[in-house]
């Protein structure tokens, strides 16, 4: 009894092996031919979606403003810290005497507390160089955010406005030597001298250096007022720092 033949349907087409292959008729089109060309460019898409060249998308920009997100590294009580904070812009300037008045009640009401001490500090128009102490990580935090609200609460009511005055973040950076310590105490205290500014007699009026007890020269202190500084409570800042090359700072003494 011989095999039986698969039945052969219009449009079909049946191969050696008894496999059935469907034909297309000429003149039959596709779902997709019927329905004309699309609209869409490849690579396009016909509706809005999240990405794209919007206002504010990617990553933030790093500006003069702004600090990296990283980590901050671990502190030790035994190392001061070089802190740098900048005001937003369009604000006034900081270097003018009723400014700096205020300043410095806000750097003495707040100079020392729960394991913070603000020890040196130099006002420049628009950021603040500070040298501070603290006892960990987390007491550094919260005595530069509690000094700055101070801060900022008293340039608010004085420029009769509101809203931020800082930028988003505070840098910092920890000293360990005293080669280290001895160079953040030249740029923060004759900082003015790094941007160019003439001081009368080496020393810098807008910063703690009338203050400063570590001057190879005498100095004669003209100002009323206490010091609106802590004492240091470190090894470096208390005196350690002047084993480094140079010793005691000069009033020439400039950062390079």
């Amino acid at each position: 009894m011989s095999a039986m033949k698969p039945v052969c349907t219009s449009g079909t087409r049946v191969d050696f092996l008894g496999r059935i292959h469907i034909i297309a008729k000429p003149g039959m089109r596709g779902r997709r031919d019927r329905a004309g060309p699309s609209s869409a460019k490849q690579g396009e898409l016909p509706y809005k979606s999240r990405g794209g060249p919007r206002k504010n998308a990617g990553r933030p920009k790093v500006t003069d403003e702004t600090v990296p997100h990283l980590t901050r590294a671990p502190l030790a009580s035994r190392f001061p810290v070089h802190v740098t904070v900048r005001l937003r812009r369009g604000l006034p300037r900081l270097r003018k005497a009723r400014t700096y008045r205020m300043l410095r009640a806000k750097f003495l009401a707040g100079c020392e507390r729960g394991g913070f001490r603000l020890v040196e500090y130099s006002v420049q128009n628009n950021h603040i160089h500070l040298l501070v102490e603290a006892k960990d990580r987390g007491a550094l935090s919260r005595g530069v955010q509690g000094l700055l609200v101070r801060v900022a609460r008293g340039l608010n009511k004085l420029w009769e406005r509101r809203g931020k005055v800082f930028a988003v973040r505070y840098h910092d950076r920890i000293l360990r030597t005293p080669t280290e310590v001895r160079r953040a105490l030249v740029y923060v205290l004759q900082n003015a001298k790094h941007h160019g500014r003439w001081l009368r007699q080496g020393i810098d009026g807008f910063s703690s250096g009338p203050w400063f007890r570590g001057w190879r020269e005498p100095v004669e202190l003209t100002t009323p007022e206490v010091r609106p500084t802590a004492e240091p409570g470190t090894w470096l800042l208390r005196g350690g720092w002047k084993r480094a090359r140079g010793g005691r700072l000069a009033y020439h003494e400039a950062h390079a």
